[in-house]
């Protein structure tokens, strides 16, 4: 387990403006490192702008239009793989197509610039990253299109376990820009200390139970990175072993809007619960 991505306080600002937070199960922090040289990318949506995992690329329509979705936008899926000589790779990654093309572009952009920072993590660490079935468009709103982008992650030569890696994206379809946190509350501060109140009363009823690792819900930045826009509420995505042991898996909680009303950016309420 010693070569395997370090959970808690490792959060990468993405090109975007998203945020990625890392996750595993021992003591080596997760970096930043240099682009790999060379990508090589097999492509299953319709050709959009491409961000920094650009090359030659084959295409093939991999695409399911959302249950009464009248945006016009679709889910479909890329299909990135390549070998950059230390980290090998091949993931499916969340996309959109159709729609209005700056909503499209900016979604599936940061989705491949969540990837590329995976890859480029951990330099002078050799591991493999791999698709796992929660990726996924997880939402397409009248006004917001949410996404979830979770890989495998395993050292090479392989470690005990596989640790997933976690990212998200939230675009605001009004004006094609990413929500972050840092948009979608006002005060940043009283935004976080709420997340962590909602947090603290959702979490003993998932697999963390009522002994769910308390530092992993402080009001920190870092620890609410990874969420998502659905009707229901903002769903947040806590990374391996952030509130609890490897062994409960992923745990998400939602904390419905009405308990957030009065934090989120009035104009963004009702972009993010559409």
């Amino acid at each position: 387990m010693a070569n395997t991505p370090i959970v808690r306080g490792v959060v990468t600002t993405l090109t975007a403006g998203i945020l990625l937070a890392v996750a595993g199960c021992s003591g080596t922090t997760g970096t930043t490192g240099s682009k790999p040289e060379s990508l090589e990318v097999t492509v299953s949506a319709a050709p959009t702008a491409m961000s920094a995992l650009s090359s030659t690329a084959a295409t093939s329509a991999t695409s399911v239009a959302f249950s009464g979705n009248e945006t016009g936008y679709t889910a479909t899926t890329v299909r990135i793989s390549g070998d950059n000589g230390r980290v090998r790779y091949d993931v499916l990654v969340p996309q959109v197509e159709g729609g209005d093309p700056a909503v499209t572009a900016e979604f599936d952009e940061s989705m491949r610039a969540a990837l590329q920072d995976q890859i480029d993590g951990w330099p002078g660490q050799r591991f493999s990253l791999e698709s796992t079935d929660r990726s996924a468009v997880v939402h397409i709103g009248s006004r917001v299109v949410s996404g979830l982008l979770v890989t495998s992650w395993n050292a090479d030569p392989p470690g005990a376990h596989p640790s997933p890696l976690v990212a998200t994206v939230v675009v605001d379809a009004d004006d094609a820009q990413p929500i972050t946190l840092d948009r979608l509350f006002p005060d940043l501060q009283a935004g976080l200390n709420r997340l962590s109140e909602e947090s603290a009363r959702l979490l003993p009823d998932t697999a963390a139970g009522p002994e769910f690792e308390r530092e992993g819900i402080e009001p920190k930045r870092e620890n609410f990175a990874n969420w998502v826009a659905t009707p229901a509420g903002m769903e947040i995505h806590f990374t391996d072993y952030q509130v609890g042991p490897h062994a409960i898996g992923l745990v998400v909680v939602t904390v419905p809007w009405d308990r957030l009303s009065d934090v989120v950016a009035p104009d963004l309420l009702g972009v993010v619960s559409s």
